[in-house]
């Protein structure tokens, strides 16, 4: 089987609009959350987002094109673009239909959905815009990213909720590693800071719905009551390493292992026995050929809900056994909000940072332990360490659990 490295990365975030920026964040502990400015929050419950910060669209794509796209495909294309410069990848260098896109999205266009809908209740049918469908669903970030590139390989979407980044980086690690793909293109996008999923959000009482920032997405502390909506993307070039070595390519780090599982058990929370997310967890392992004394660093998925920590916290020990009072975890989202299909891609590339630069970010806005949450959480300061092992983690709403495994080279 073929080994598979990563060669490019691109980010868009609630703290940089490149990798560069959002990894010097991270290390320095920034908060991304603040009020939402989007829309008029007067009769909303929530009150605070991790928006994205001064993203100019038309540095990416032509401008008549970008107000034809959702915004998450808008965010989908930048971080693209990232990734593929970074890796080199240009017309000659690569084959067509031996170069795949495997992206996705937890909701696609919802924005979209909302603005049409009431054009079609309130004008009748013939106002509905005829690209209302294709701004809409939620595989049209993975089709403009094989258009914009010529990538002619596999090309499709999961949709996963928080998972979805995750599912992306571990088929498309599969479809090289079995020799069907010498690169894929994956990731996941989301713009979620939009009136119908915040109402929704907020009356499952899934989100933070007080006003303060600093203590909104506290992922581990015991007053967390709540996530915060963070939109944005991330994206991986993944290669196989004989490709990568043929054509030169700078080598950022190896993706060795992939874990998934589904709880079968409801529709938004995680399993109290942690049992399908530590059988993900160790499936990366195993997978990489590593035991769990291996893992230096776990990007949990660490949402700041009362019931993720806990049953994560359940899961990791469970698949950990004696090394999970070892390794070094910490939730990210404690700066970046959730990016819901995103997640997973911005995470990754805190792992893969993380092994290259052998720093641990923090889990910021940590002020009181919760005894059911007693892992080394990582509070408030990064911390300089060797990391040649980390593993990302990935829950998604209907128990769709996925585990990314990420080793230095």
């Amino acid at each position: 089987m073929e080994r598979v490295v990563v060669t490019g990365m691109g980010a868009i975030t609630p703290i940089g609009n490149d990798v560069e920026t959002f990894w010097s964040s991270l290390k320095a502990g920034k908060c991304g959350i603040g009020p939402i400015t989007k829309f008029d929050v007067t009769d909303f419950k929530v009150k605070v987002a991790a928006e994205v910060k001064d993203f100019d669209p038309t540095q990416y794509i032509d401008k008549r094109e970008a107000r034809r796209m959702d915004l998450n495909c808008q965010f989908a294309l930048a971080a693209a673009q990232q990734a593929v410069d970074q890796a080199g990848l240009k017309e000659g260098n690569f084959d067509p239909y031996r170069t795949g896109v495997i992206y996705g999205s937890g909701v696609g266009g919802l924005h979209v959905a909302e603005q049409e809908i009431p054009k079609l209740l309130e004008k009748g049918p013939g106002r509905v815009s005829p690209l209302c469908i294709p701004e809409m669903i939620a595989n049209m970030a993975a089709a403009y990213i094989s258009m914009r590139f010529g990538f002619k390989g596999e090309n499709y979407s999961p949709v996963s909720a928080c998972a979805t980044a995750n599912h992306s980086i571990g088929e498309a690690m599969r479809a090289i590693r079995h020799g069907y793909q010498d690169i894929v293109l994956c990731g996941g996008t989301e713009n979620g800071i939009i009136p119908i999923s915040m109402a929704g959000f907020a009356n499952m009482k899934a989100v933070y719905m007080g006003e303060d920032p600093e203590n909104a997405s506290i992922p581990f502390d015991a007053r967390r009551s709540g996530f915060v909506m963070g939109e944005g993307a991330g994206c991986l070039v993944l290669e196989s390493l004989t490709h990568a070595k043929a054509r030169g390519a700078t080598i950022l780090a190896e993706v060795a292992g992939y874990g998934a599982s589904g709880d079968a058990y409801h529709i938004t929370s995680p399993s109290p026995d942690g049992d399908a997310a530590a059988h993900a967890i160790r499936g990366a392992i195993e997978d990489a050929g590593l035991t769990p004394a291996d893992v230096d660093y776990i990007n949990a998925h660490g949402t700041s809900t009362p019931l993720n920590e806990k049953y994560e916290t359940i899961a990791i020990k469970k698949a950990f056994g004696d090394a999970a009072y070892k390794v070094k975890v910490s939730s990210t989202k404690s700066m970046t909000g959730h990016l819901l299909g995103g997640a997973a891609a911005v995470e990754a590339i805190a792992c893969i940072m993380a092994i290259r630069e052998g720093v641990i970010p923090p889990t910021i806005g940590y002020k009181e332990p919760d005894p059911e949450c007693d892992l080394d959480i990582t509070p408030n300061t990064a911390v300089e360490t060797p990391v040649n092992v980390a593993i990302s983690n990935s829950l998604g709403f209907g128990g769709h659990n996925a585990c990314i495994l990420f080793k230095k080279v």
